[in-house]
């Protein structure tokens, strides 16, 4: 109970504190927007600079996964959709939105949440 007692006496009585200097409090702002920048803003820019660049890069004959889990050819590259080739005498139209992974020979497709 002493021990309580001098913890309390020790404490700080309310109306001695200092006011915070304004520019203090925007300094801890602008760190914080820097901070969320360089943790969520600029991995997601750079994630999707890469994807436009697999898109860009795709061409005939290569394989690729589908966001809906179709894994198929490439036989014709439109401007903004793919002609893909899933089973014999079976093409199907897609959008160019949908390629999530380009595939090498007998690689199979990653899962969405996973990272080489």
């Amino acid at each position: 109970m002493t021990t309580l007692m001098t913890f309390l006496a020790m404490a700080p009585t309310p109306g001695g504190e200092q006011q915070q200097s304004p520019l203090f409090m925007f300094g801890w702002l602008g760190i914080m927007l820097v901070i969320f920048y360089f943790m969520l803003i600029k991995p997601q820019q750079n994630r999707e600079r890469e994807r436009r660049k697999l898109m860009e890069n795709i061409k005939s004959d290569d394989r690729v996964a589908f966001s809906g889990g179709i894994i198929g050819i490439v036989t014709n590259v439109k401007e903004k959709t793919f002609i893909i080739k899933i089973a014999d005498n079976v093409k199907i139209e897609v959008a160019r939105g949908a390629v999530t992974q380009v595939l090498d020979k007998g690689q199979s497709p990653e899962e969405s949440g996973a990272k080489k």
